[in-house]
């Protein structure tokens, strides 16, 4: 039985002391977060907050700029954004920025990807934002462009939206074959399709395991389609359940889901102080959480 790994997204960057306070919290929470055996340790890939979690003008760091800077302040947890956006740097950059993440933290960066949305910011700062169908389409091009970057193939691309002379990525990434790509989403028709091509790993942002257990299926069957294995690829939740305020309800959950081969779950820190929550989390979580695992 494989253990449920226990993963942190950080989303919010509001503190009660103010923007000065951003990063002692930042480096104390990832820190946590490392020392406390998490899995996972993500941020957003957004310029301007979402608007379902405050207001748009509050605090929001650069994505990548922060994996940086966590690279050289943790030892041994996993980074990425959830998720960037493929709107937001074309591919060929966006793959050398991963790999320049997986360098300087020694093997430990992933690429989680997904079609983006937030329309507001794009206009906002004057980044073009086409249509659905178009964001796809693009999406898929990123994805074939990172693999090429990560492979022996330093030849051109030539896609529909995408064109690269050279796909150079020097220094490659540290991790063999390549960091890990997780895609967001839950799209039947498009994204679970991209899941089952190019991924390493899924994530759903659901609060039913019976949803869950449907996304599954339709996962399974495109996997079926382009003849690879449904169980090469990891199965990720996010959850918006503080699991300290019912610890044994979240294990319940958490059964639940891994029952239908979930292995890593995200939570997100809650009050004022992120550090202390992460650290709770890990003594009294993380433990009883790894002896939940699907079979």
């Amino acid at each position: 039985m494989r253990a449920v790994k226990l993963a942190i997204h950080y989303s919010n960057f509001i503190l009660a002391g103010g923007p000065e306070t951003i990063l002692p919290t930042l480096r104390a929470t990832a820190k946590a977060a490392d020392e406390g055996g998490c899995s996972t340790f993500t941020v957003m890939d957004h310029w301007f907050q979402m608007e379902e979690v405050s207001a748009a003008e509050d605090p929001m760091l650069e994505g990548y700029s922060t994996l940086g800077y966590l690279a050289g302040q943790t030892e041994q947890i996993s980074l990425a954004l959830l998720v960037t956006g493929v709107t937001y740097r074309h591919p060929g950059l966006l793959a050398k920025i991963v790999s320049t993440v997986d360098v300087l933290s020694q093997g430990r960066a992933a690429l989680g990807i997904g079609a983006a949305w937030y329309e507001r910011e794009h206009l906002g700062l004057g980044v073009p934002f086409p249509p659905t169908s178009e964001r796809f389409e693009r999406l898929e091009e990123a994805l074939q462009v990172c693999r090429q970057m990560w492979s022996d193939d330093e030849g051109p691309f030539e896609g529909r939206h995408f064109q690269l002379a050279e796909t150079i990525c020097s220094p490659p990434p540290v991790q063999s074959p390549a960091p890990p790509i997780l895609i967001g989403g839950t799209g039947e028709k498009k994204t679970l399709r991209l899941v089952a091509r190019y991924a390493d790993a899924t994530n759903m942002f659901t609060p039913q395991p019976a949803i869950a257990a449907h996304k599954f299926e339709v996962l399974k069957r495109h996997c079926e389609e382009v003849g690879r294995d449904y169980g090469e690829i990891e199965k990720t939740i996010i959850l918006e359940m503080n699991p300290l305020a019912d610890v044994d309800g979240f294990l319940v959950a958490m059964e639940e889901f891994a029952a239908l081969g979930v292995e890593q779950v995200w939570v997100n820190p809650t009050g004022p102080d992120p550090a202390a929550w992460v650290t709770e989390v890990a003594e009294r979580v993380r433990p009883r959480l790894e002896q939940v695992g699907p079979t």
